[in-house]
């Protein structure tokens, strides 16, 4: 009785690292890609960025569970439901701290996520462990708009016509 209960139980250890581990993408493509980022803090208090993207694997369509690494942050990827192997990660940061230029998104699969996390624990290199794939974007930076606001304008533009009219009102009355 005790065997055929160690029987099962290995069996089941068995399936269950089978089951458990990820899915490998080989050679993976990115289609579609898009990209938004905050380009107004007149509207915004914080800077958001949203990466959305397609994946396509060499050896077929995987489901597979991302995370991104934004300039040292790590970030879960959302898989959208409706979509053909689409993902997707935001996030936010305040204007001050997100200057324009370059930003590069490392993506990582389950494997690479785990000795990413490793080596910054250990204080390892992390030079050394490859993304799964990258997406490059330009940030062309929060503009803070006008000098002077549309309201102020309207205002002066406003009493100006007002000032005018009282004048030459109070000149036909003299």
């Amino acid at each position: 009785m005790a065997a055929t209960y160690a029987a099962v139980i290995c069996a089941f250890l068995v399936f269950l690292t089978f089951t458990v581990h990820g899915e490998a993408c080989t050679s993976p493509q990115i289609l579609n890609e898009r990209v938004y980022s905050t380009e107004e803090s007149f509207t915004a208090s914080e800077t958001a960025f949203i990466v959305e993207f397609a994946l396509s694997c060499k050896d077929g369509d995987k489901d597979l569970f991302l995370h991104a690494d934004i300039n040292g942050r790590q970030y879960p990827v959302s898989r959208i439901i409706d979509g053909n192997n689409e993902y997707q990660v935001s996030w936010t940061d305040e204007h001050k701290t997100t200057p324009t230029g370059q930003y590069v998104i490392k993506f990582y699969d389950e494997d690479g996520y785990s000795k990413l996390r490793k080596a910054q624990r250990s204080g390892e290199s992390l030079s050394e462990i490859k993304p799964l794939f990258d997406v490059q974007f330009n940030h062309r930076g929060v503009s803070t708009g006008p000098y002077v606001q549309t309201e102020v304008l309207a205002a002066f533009v406003g009493f100006s016509v007002w000032y005018m009219a009282y004048n030459a009102k109070s000149k036909i009355q003299a």
